[in-house]
């Protein structure tokens, strides 16, 4: 395709740091990448719906807690604008849709936040502008969705406009790598898409990988998790095998970690959380069926992760009896509800469907999380709870304590010597003691 004054002038822009980025959606995803954007240069406008959230950023206050907030505030007010205001996606050259895809309660794909940000912000998009879908989704969305809606208001993508799909990689409390670090996908719906998605990412990331096209980026990033998803069905269903034949799978899988090739340690736990695993695999097993093909693979290791709570309930519920109590009436404390160690995201935590389990079965639940103060909002789970503080007679005080999310901040030393009983998803107590029992 002839490149265009339109497409070249944004290029430039792109690369003098000219241009202006507007990031829809300012959570995990969108406010690392505001910041990293305005780190190298550029001015931002960062949209949320979310009053409260434009609210702290306007006064230079952080509401993730791996983002500093000093950091922050350096930003707001001179490169940085927060708003609610979509009116004013007008004013950028570059858009980043950073919006949720979760699953419906059917298990099947909702695109509603994205449509409906898309369909909001159409009549504000430009001549010279690029936009790009970071959302994890099925392949052929952008080509799908975004391209027909863009090109109804008059604009040729290509030509005009230019779509790119670059999918999120943010791994929340990871010391090791950073938005900058991470290697960036991208694929564009033409050639001249893909260029300007280049030169959008290109400033702000060490690495950019350009793919073919927009659905190999979509199916790439559902690849990355399916991969993840898939390992730690296995490992969850080697740890119920091992356990019926008296193995230690953790001291297993630390054996087999010492092959230097052909081997990556998996680890297994209560079940699967966050805002990929649990929900990416459905996207791909649900347009896979317009195609006739049936992903059973992928499902299988769904179900398993799925059912690992189940398990997790189990092995309390016969701790608990070979104490000679019951569940019913137990004060139980789950120490973590996070997804995973060391954040503050409970989105789609396997801690919170134990204690919805078990609350079900008659105990009386209580949670421990360093970095989750109160119980957050979710759309399907409440509690109207905060977290407990660890000293030795609170510890002492409860029949039984979960290890569901094995954050550094925890003093396993005094849970250790103080639990009546322990029951422990993660292999965190390596050494056998009478008190703890291993899930």
């Amino acid at each position: 395709m002839q490149v265009t004054d339109t497409h070249s002038e944004l290029i430039t822009k792109l690369n003098r740091k000219a241009a202006r980025i507007g990031i829809i959606g300012l959570g995990y995803v969108g406010l690392p990448l505001m910041l990293r954007y305005c780190e190298v240069g550029y001015d931002v406008i960062g949209f949320d719906v979310d009053q409260s959230k434009v609210d702290a950023l306007r006064s230079g206050r952080s509401y993730i807690e791996h983002i500093d907030s000093g950091k922050l505030s350096r930003f707001v007010g001179r490169s940085l604008e927060p708003t609610t205001d979509l009116t004013r996606v007008s004013e950028v050259d570059a858009l980043i849709l950073c919006v949720p895809t979760p699953l419906s309660k059917h298990r099947e794909p909702d695109l509603s936040f994205v449509l409906s940000t898309i369909d909001s912000v159409l009549p504000y998009l430009h001549r010279g502008m690029v936009l790009s879908l970071e959302s994890t989704t099925y392949p052929g969305t952008t080509d799908e969705e975004l391209k027909p809606r863009i090109e109804a208001q008059g604009l040729k993508v290509g030509e005009d406009i230019f779509l790119v799909f670059s999918p999120e990689r943010e791994d929340p409390g990871n010391q090791s790598y950073s938005t900058q670090t991470i290697p960036k996908v991208c694929g564009g719906c033409t050639s001249q898409c893909l260029a300007a998605g280049i030169a959008l990412y290109n400033q702000v990331v060490d690495k950019v990988v350009p793919v073919s096209s927009t659905r190999a980026a979509e199916l790439t990033k559902l690849l990355e998790n399916i991969h993840r998803s898939v390992n730690i069905g296995l490992v969850n269903e080697m740890k119920i095998v091992a356990d019926k034949m008296g193995i230690d799978l953790h001291e297993v899988i630390r054996a087999a970690a010492t092959k230097p090739f052909g081997f990556v340690p998996y680890y297994p736990g209560p079940g699967i959380g966050g805002h990929c695993i649990p929900i990416d695999p459905f996207y791909l097993t649900w347009k896979a069926r317009e195609y006739g093909v049936h992903t059973r693979f992928i499902e299988l290791a769904g179900e398993i992760n799925s059912s690992m709570p189940d398990y997790v309930v189990s092995k309390v519920v016969d701790a608990l009896n070979s104490r000679k109590k019951s569940v019913n009436g137990s004060k139980i404390l789950v120490l973590g509800i996070a997804y995973k160690k060391n954040v503050d995201d409970s989105r789609e935590s396997p801690s919170v469907v134990l204690m919805e389990r078990l609350q079900g079965l008659g105990a009386s639940i209580s949670y421990s999380d360093p970095h989750i103060p109160s119980f957050p909002r979710m759309r399907a789970h409440h509690f109207s709870l905060s977290s407990v503080a660890l000293t030795r007679e609170t510890i002492a005080s409860f029949d039984c304590l979960l290890l569901a999310t094995d954050h550094d901040k925890f003093d396993y030393e005094l849970i250790k010597s103080t639990a009546q009983l322990l029951v422990d998803c993660r292999g965190k107590f390596l050494e056998p003691a009478p008190n703890i029992i291993r899930a």
